[in-house]
């Protein structure tokens, strides 16, 4: 198992990374939300990684943060739940936000997540409750900030915005373009950020 790796980013073309390592070029996956945190090209980056196994090939998962990838690995435990699905989950929400939808049996959140049916969000929800739990009270990686009775971190308005076009069905690059081309997005509201980011990709 490939858990960790430190390189030098080559390319960056979500979801997809190169990353030199002493000459060898890990292609590797990973969600929006590792993508908002990466460095420029040519800088140095550590991910921690997840190797998932197929019969017709090895993939690679990175991850800027350890919960990240600790919450990818409880995710494709869930019947149904793939590798894909949730690299998609993990680029539409945030990590403390989901825990929360799942420990409050807030299904109505979680279908609004791309790809997340009723069904999908009724098993994720009976699947991963009491894991989530335990994680909360033992004070996992996970969640390190928070207790049982703590709201979860609101998610920042520019990613919200993002979530909601890849709910809309554009892909990943376009709504992060879009997201970033929105003039004085650090002030505005998400519903503004929708508006001004739709206008663009009408562009």
């Amino acid at each position: 198992m490939i858990g960790r790796i430190q390189g030098i980013l080559v390319e960056k073309q979500p979801p997809h990374l190169l990353v030199d390592v002493a000459g060898v070029g890990y292609e590797i996956e990973a969600p929006m939300s590792t993508f908002y945190q990466l460095p420029e090209l040519g800088q140095t980056l550590t991910l921690h990684t997840h190797l998932a196994v197929r019969e017709d090939a090895h993939v690679l998962y990175g991850f800027y943060e350890l919960r990240e990838r600790s919450l990818f690995r409880q995710l494709i435990k869930v019947n149904g739940v793939g590798p894909k699905l949730a690299l998609t989950i993990l680029s539409s929400i945030d990590p403390d936000q989901f825990v929360h939808s799942i420990l409050e049996n807030d299904a109505s959140q979680l279908v609004r997540l791309p790809g997340i049916g009723k069904k999908t969000a009724e098993r994720l929800i009976i699947e991963m409750r009491d894991r989530l739990k335990t994680w909360y009270e033992g004070g996992s990686p996970l969640l390190p900030s928070l207790t049982p009775t703590d709201k979860p971190s609101i998610r920042n308005a520019e990613q919200e915005a993002i979530s909601e076009l890849l709910a809309l069905g554009y892909k990943p690059q376009e709504a992060s373009r879009a997201v970033n081309q929105v003039a004085d997005k650090e002030t505005l509201a998400c519903e503004q950020i929708i508006r001004s980011a739709l206008k663009n990709l009408a562009k």
